[in-house]
């Protein structure tokens, strides 16, 4: 081999070495590189936990008017809709026949008050026969209980006068009980009904006692009953009135469970105005029961509360989650957290476990020392700083007690361009958003969202 070729030879290799050596460099560089992530902003704002549900809108009282005596109907005089006072007639039947049977009870009235006099004055000439030893003493006791069945018979012949005469002159007039609004006419002229004690009759009319008090019967499921209390404030609409929200009230939870389809739910009665008659028995609406709401506070969509960086393995996110979680902890209380985090650890491994976690801490943050605030220090800010959580809060339902707060986590890039992660704590959440308790100053402050795939 001649010296010429072996220094191309040379030179070759040496090519090939220094462009494996960029690749690897760029391969390395590019598996460094950061992320290309999303961020939002802390932002402040009103919050809202609701238990949603759909309902019916119902008058809060109805009352079904049946007849008292059966016949032919001879006139209507209410329709649907009709404003009516309780002692109006509302309806009349036919009285011919029951005309004629009055006829015929008046005269059996005559009939047994004839004979029962007659006996009367056979019993007065007994009574004198007896004193005179003219007649037994059975005699006068047989004439004595004669005067007296007729005279019962006397008595069943004007009660059943005067059952005939009410009949005639109330129960044929069917007149409202109550003082409402007509919701539903069942009878025309003509129709026969059948009195309320046959046990088959039909209500002649339907009437509510008052439309501008309404209520919302809505299923809330075994879940969400808990949630649900007297008082607490609901806000449904209606899909006949769109853009309109109307609002209610609580006013009683059924105890008695409705199973449909393997799923228990429990009736809550809501009440609420109809001032200007817009609701209409008989709507189907969409009811969500505020359960809770803060107003004024700082929040962070949930996906940041969620998000972790997927260019850091889990010890090293164990370990930056474990340095926000003791940020506010004097260093007693760091140190028992470091201790218990280093015990947790090895007992781990004896175990043969892996991984490590911030429970060590957890209590310790919760239980904070309450001369330093109620929050943890973020960023080098002392807690306590932010709001309270609990003075803008409304709806909350005293069943539950205080409001829940949990400790979280958010990462964001610090100023020397860094991966950096503080911890929070979460309030209450609309599903999208999620109050933090943080001081005023985050306003504003960069949180990553999430990594978009490239």
């Amino acid at each position: 081999m001649t010296a010429e070729s072996a220094g191309i030879r040379a030179a070759i290799f040496f090519a090939a070495t220094l462009a494996a050596a960029v690749f690897f460099a760029a391969s390395c560089s590019a598996a460094n590189a950061p992320a290309n992530r999303e961020f939002a902003s802390v932002r402040r704002g009103t919050l809202e936990r609701t238990v949603t549900s759909s309902g019916t809108v119902n008058p809060v009282s109805t009352v079904r008017v049946l007849p008292l005596m059966s016949g032919r109907v001879e006139r209507v005089l209410a329709d649907f809709n009709d404003e009516v006072k309780a002692g109006q007639v509302i309806a009349e039947l036919n009285t011919d026949v029951l005309r004629l049977k009055r006829d015929q009870m008046r005269a059996a009235v005559a009939k047994a008050r004839a004979t029962h006099e007659l006996a009367a004055l056979s019993y007065r000439s007994q009574i004198a026969l007896f004193e005179r030893n003219l007649i037994s003493e059975f005699e006068l006791m047989t004439a004595r209980t004669t005067t007296e069945n007729l005279a019962a018979d006397l008595a069943v012949a004007e009660a059943n006068l005067r059952v005939t005469e009410t009949e005639i002159n109330q129960h044929a007039f069917v007149v409202s009980p109550i003082d409402g609004i007509v919701l539903a006419r069942n009878i025309s002229v003509g129709d026969t009904v059948s009195d309320a004690s046959g046990g088959n009759s039909l209500p002649m009319f339907t009437l509510a006692e008052n439309l501008r008090e309404m209520q919302i019967e809505a299923p809330v499921s075994e879940l969400d009953v808990a949630s649900v209390a007297v008082g607490q404030p609901v806000r449904f609409s209606l899909e006949s009135l769109p853009g309109r929200v109307f609002g209610g009230e609580v006013e009683s939870l059924r105890l008695v469970p409705t199973v449909t389809g393997n799923v228990v739910s429990f009736t809550v009665i809501v009440r609420v105005e109809n001032r200007d008659g817009s609701l209409l028995p008989g709507m189907t609406c969409q009811v969500e029961f505020i359960v809770e709401r803060s107003e004024d506070v700082l929040t962070v969509p949930n996906a940041a509360l969620r998000y972790r960086p997927t260019n850091l393995g889990e010890d090293k996110i164990a370990d930056m989650i474990f340095e926000a979680s003791i940020a506010d902890l004097d260093d007693e209380r760091r140190g028992a957290a470091i201790e218990a985090r280093n015990r947790a650890a090895r007992q781990n491994e004896s175990r043969g476990g892996s991984g490590q976690g911030t429970n060590a801490v957890t209590s310790l943050m919760m239980g904070a020392n309450p001369g330093r605030g109620s929050g943890p220090m973020i960023m080098g800010q002392p807690g306590g700083g932010g709001r309270n959580p609990g003075a803008a809060r409304q709806g909350q339902n005293p069943a539950r007690g205080a409001n829940a707060i949990r400790l979280s986590y958010l990462w964001y890039i610090d100023g020397d361009g860094n991966l950096a992660v503080m911890q929070v704590r979460a309030g209450i959440s609309d599903g999208n958003f999620t109050e933090i308790i943080v001081p005023d100053e985050m306003e504003g402050f960069q949180v990553i969202l999430r990594e978009r795939i490239r």
